[in-house]
């Protein structure tokens, strides 16, 4: 009797944490797609920040069928990296103040190069996401999709 009522507890708080409605922070967790519609990238929270990872390619094996690796790391003991699963958004903090995302950096394999990140919320399924070197206004600012599942 004691276990039933335990597991019957235990699946109504899970229950109520999925239905919780999610703080301004937490916004960001989902599934992305960049502009280039070449990849999607999901975000997760891990303790107090925010990581994001490859986690579909369009192309993810390269031209010998192999699995494309991060062949411009500047780091050579990577580059034998896969891409898929690669972590390529790293250590975002939220600013309430501010409502973004920054403190963080996000990597571009296409050229091996880690730049600074901050990141905005325009609506509910649109991120812009800016990678930049010192300030701010040096940099490349992209618009990212969140993908909706899509119901039946």
């Amino acid at each position: 009797m004691k276990l039933k009522l335990f597991i019957g507890f235990i699946a109504l708080a899970l229950l109520s944490f999925s239905f919780a409605e999610k703080g301004d922070d937490e916004k960001l967790i989902g599934v992305w797609q960049p502009s280039d519609g070449r990849s999607y990238i999901k975000i997760d929270k891990i303790g107090s920040k925010f990581f994001g990872r490859v986690v579909w390619m369009k192309e993810p094996n390269d031209e010998k069928g192999e699995p494309r690796l991060d062949i411009n790391n500047p780091d050579e003991s990577l580059r034998s990296t896969p891409l898929k699963g690669y972590r390529i958004l790293k250590d975002m903090v939220y600013n309430a103040e501010d409502g973004l995302w920054e403190d963080g950096s996000i990597y571009d394999p296409k050229n091996g190069t880690t730049y600074n990140c901050k990141m905005v919320l325009k609506a509910d399924n649109q991120l812009e996401v800016r990678g930049y070197v010192g300030t701010a206004l040096f940099g490349r600012t992209d618009v990212w999709t969140r993908l909706v599942k899509k119901e039946k």
